[in-house]
């Protein structure tokens, strides 16, 4: 299947089957922006929950987050993103298309392929707003375009409230936004977009090992998740493409059909935002060893992925067709944790009330504990295909004999095998198989 097919095939399925909707799609759409269906959100929403129970349930060094979207401006000042966060755009002489200077494709437009292009100018990607009853220059605001500033500058909260000694991290899931001069690639490359990211204190000395650990631990996250391991990569940047500040980086990336792409950045910012911080805001951020008394300022090793991104290669890997009865199946093979429904109940004759009742009464117990639906819109041959093409894990059954024995039919999503089960024994049966 060619690349472009696949991708096509997928963004298809995505609108098809309420993953993901094009932004206000009725008004002819926003560029960068999309929404996310009733099975999108739910995917999405168990991507985070993953990545929250790894990196802070599952530890006892990871302490949570949930910083505001609108921070004082000099915050961006001292990080950094006033003065230096921008993109160097040009303008196609042939087709008009204002692009990145760096998409070039051997100094060529990728859209119509021509060479003359208008001056480079500078470009800033943060979006401004302004708070308050009057609009001018004192009342400029930005909307974050990183969560990682609001971790830095509750530093000295985390320490004075929670008392951690180092190493210690800080986590945090929420929303940024970046004036992208090119957004793509569905959701890959978006103006509005969520972060998961997490900022990891440690003594300098103690900064190469930690980086190195947590290279390891967010690449095995995605394995653990049952990603592709031939489609992921780790690619550690040269010399020349480091920030100024930083004293390595290796990114997370995946063969999606357009290409391999970053999905996450593990990088080491010396102690370089907390020095800035303390600089601009006059505030003493250095810790201070319980036991030596000691003060410096820490290093930070920073794991920060997209959630927009990891979520749309969480749905390409899934992706798979096979032949089945000379017939086309098409089925995501999510992970137990990220399929965004586990259980489909489905009554085999819709006019039998007995079998009605019993499924919505199995739908009903079962939906206290585990996500699931009732489907009877459908023939039940059609009603499995449906739900193969959503990654649903079990679809169970309800026919005549059910009433008689009290027993359904569980089926498989990825083996297609078919199990009796009493209707008695079902939910701990069904737990047992998502774990």
């Amino acid at each position: 299947m060619a690349e472009n097919d696949l991708m096509d095939k997928i963004v298809s399925l995505c609108k098809r089957r309420g993953f993901i909707f094009q932004s206000s799609e009725i008004y002819g759409g926003l560029a960068g922006a999309w929404d996310y269906g009733p099975l999108g959100v739910e995917l999405k929403r168990n991507v985070k929950n993953a990545w929250w129970q790894s990196v802070v349930h599952h530890r006892d060094d990871v302490m949570g987050l949930d910083a505001s979207i609108l921070m004082h401006p000099t915050t961006w000042k001292a990080s950094g993103h006033t003065d230096n966060f921008i993109d160097v755009l040009i303008e196609c002489k042939g087709c008009n298309k204002r692009l990145r200077q760096d998409h070039l494709k051997n100094g060529k437009c990728p859209q119509c392929l021509a060479t003359v292009f208008s001056e480079p100018r500078n470009f800033n990607l943060m979006l401004k707003t302004s708070i308050g009853a009057m609009e001018d220059s004192s009342s400029v605001v930005y909307l974050r375009p990183e969560t990682a500033q609001g971790i830095f500058v509750n530093f000295a909260n985390v320490v004075d409230s929670m008392h951690r000694k180092l190493p210690f991290g800080v986590a945090q899931i929420g929303k940024a936004f970046r004036n992208e001069i090119t957004p793509g690639n569905t959701t890959f490359r978006t103006r509005e977009f969520e972060q998961m990211e997490i900022e990891y204190f440690c003594r300098p000395e103690d900064a190469p090992a930690k980086y190195e650990e947590w290279i390891n631990a967010r690449y095995q996250w995605y394995l653990d998740l049952g990603m592709d391991k031939t489609k992921l990569k780790l690619r550690k940047h040269e010399q020349d493409e480091l920030a100024h500040y930083a004293a390595g980086c290796t990114d997370v990336e995946y063969e999606f059909p357009f290409g391999l792409s970053e999905l996450e950045g593990i990088a080491n910012r010396t102690d370089y935002d907390l020095k800035q911080h303390a600089q601009f805001s006059g505030k003493d951020l250095q810790y201070k060893d319980p036991v030596t008394n000691e003060k410096f300022y820490p290093y930070v090793i920073e794991p920060s992925g997209g959630c927009d991104r990891a979520t749309l290669a969480f749905l390409v890997d899934a992706y798979h067709e096979e032949i089945v009865n000379d017939a086309t199946r098409v089925v995501l093979r999510f992970h137990p944790k990220l399929a965004p429904i586990k259980v489909a109940v489905l009554p085999l004759l819709k006019k039998n009330d007995g079998i009605v009742d019993l499924a919505k009464k199995i739908k009903h117990d079962l939906q206290k504990d585990i996500v699931c639906v009732y489907d009877d819109t459908a023939a039940i041959g059609k009603l499995y295909r449906r739900q193969d093409e959503v990654g649903t894990m079990f679809c169970v059954t309800v026919d005549v004999q059910s009433l008689e024995d009290q027993m359904v039919t569980v089926r498989d999503r990825d083996t297609m095998k078919q199990e009796r089960v009493a209707v008695a024994q079902l939910k701990r049966y069904l737990l047992d198989k998502l774990k």
